[in-house]
């Protein structure tokens, strides 16, 4: 079987990620941090051996003391069943085998283990992605990979069942932040490692004018009246637990014992078949 391209070029997802160690803006890791701690605190569990997958070490270190911290990569460094808990934290928008990555993170976990994928979702950048290619196209009469390509909630979601996970949910926060410029906003995607590492990126310069043309219309389309600009980034919530005999199961159609009306103190009406009823 052919494999399909990558992606990503992981080398240069390496370097884009090592200057953004350098001086970083990780404000949306630590948001999505936040966030999870909030999530755990929800559930009936105390964890006692999580991990996390992550780029970021210093976000998560501190978030979740006593947990693994595993660096983001193709094949993870996580031991079979040896946790309860993994995070996947703000990378598998990057991964070329996003299936492969729930299964590794599904292999490391205990039965009834949970499972907690954080990742960026379509909607994010719009605004910059449509700016780019709408500038791209009028400068050059056509488009190069620019901005990453990400996952619709219903497709990522129906990934966790592919994965094996049993319980799977999906659901997204949209998080609005305002820029000076699209420039300010290119400068902190850089200080946040997401720079442009596609695989099928063009390795030439970029036009010199198409930055400023993007930004020209960026500003035209959605610069609010004090002049700056928003961008939108959706983070998208993965959540599956290992399979465990314990966890509780859909009923069969037709096993319920109790009707409805009993339920509800209402009486039971038989409608008639609409076959039966004459025409108006």
């Amino acid at each position: 079987m052919t494999r399909p391209p990558d992606l990503t070029d992981r080398p240069a997802l390496d370097r884009a990620r090592a200057r953004a160690r350098s001086a970083p803006a990780l404000f949306l890791h630590h948001a999505v941090a936040d966030e999870v701690q909030e999530r755990l605190e929800e559930v009936n569990r105390s964890f006692t051996a999580p991990a996390v997958v992550t780029p970021f070490a210093q976000v998560w270190a501190p978030a979740l003391p006593g947990a693994r911290i595993v660096p983001d990569a193709d094949i993870l460094d996580l031991e079979p069943g040896a946790h309860d808990l993994v995070i996947h934290a703000l990378a598998l928008h990057w991964a070329n085998d996003p299936v492969g990555q729930l299964v590794q993170c599904r292999r490391a976990l205990r039965p009834d283990g949970l499972f907690l994928g954080i990742l960026f979702g379509g909607r994010s950048l719009h605004e910059l992605r449509a700016a780019l290619a709408e500038a791209e196209v009028a400068l050059t009469g056509g488009l190069s990979p620019r901005v990453l390509p990400m996952g619709e909630i219903r497709d990522l979601g129906a990934l966790l069942q592919r994965a094996g996970f049993a319980l799977p949910v999906a659901d997204s926060v949209v998080q609005t932040v305002s820029y000076e410029t699209p420039f300010h906003l290119m400068r902190d995607l850089r200080a946040m490692g997401e720079a442009n590492a596609l695989a099928a990126r063009h390795r030439r310069a970029a036009p010199r004018n198409l930055f400023a043309e993007a930004a020209r219309r960026y500003a035209q389309a959605h610069a609010g009246p004090d002049g700056r600009i928003p961008a939108t980034a959706e983070m998208i919530y993965l959540t599956g637990w290992t399979p465990d005999d314990k966890q509780q199961k859909p009923l069969r159609p037709g096993s319920a014992t109790t009707r409805l009306a009993d339920a509800l103190g209402t009486a039971e009406v038989t409608l008639p078949d609409r076959k039966s009823r004459g025409s108006d």
